[in-house]
C-alpha cells in the first residue's frame, strides 16, 4: 500500500477542482493572469466568495499570487493544467469556454489595456 499518499493526494485535488466555480476561474485566469477585482468584474460574484475559491486554489497549488499595491493577480502555478482541464472535458465529449475579456476593473493591467487597446468580449 505504498502509493496511498499519491493516490490521496490525486483525489484531493480532484476535490478542489470539483466546484464548477474554481473551474471557471482557472479558465478565466487561463494562461495570463487576473486579480480579484479583474474576477468580480467577469462573474459578477462577491469578493468574498472570490477570495474563499482562490484561497482554496492556492492551498492546493493550483495558483499562485502576487501583489502590485493594493490589487492581488493570480496566474496558474503549472500552465500544463489547462490543457488537463480541457482533455477531461474532450473525454465527456464537451469543450470548454474560452475565456477572454478585458473588463472595466481598475486595477493597473485592466486600466492600462483600455488605454492603449480596444476592449475585448467575454466569450462563454
Amino acid at each position: 500500500m505504498t502509493n496511498i499518499l499519491p493516490v490521496e493526494k490525486t483525489a484531493s485535488l480532484f476535490q478542489v477542482l470539483g466546484q464548477s466555480s474554481r473551474l471557471q476561474i482557472l479558465l478565466a485566469i487561463g494562461n495570463g493572469e487576473a486579480c480579484v477585482c479583474h474576477l468580480e468584474a467577469i462573474f459578477g460574484w462577491r469578493q468574498a466568495y472570490l477570495s474563499q475559491n482562490l484561497m482554496a486554489l492556492r492551498e492546493a497549488g493550483l495558483v499562485t499570487d502576487r501583489r502590485e499595491s493594493r490589487f492581488i493577480f493570480y496566474r496558474l502555478a503549472d500552465s500544463r493544467l489547462l490543457g488537463v482541464l480541457r482533455q477531461i472535458a474532450e473525454i465527456q465529449g464537451v469543450s470548454l469556454p474560452e475565456l477572454t475579456s478585458s473588463p472595466a476593473c481598475e486595477c493597473p493591467a485592466c486600466t492600462s489595456k483600455r488605454e492603449g487597446d480596444s476592449q475585448s468580449i467575454l466569450i462563454l
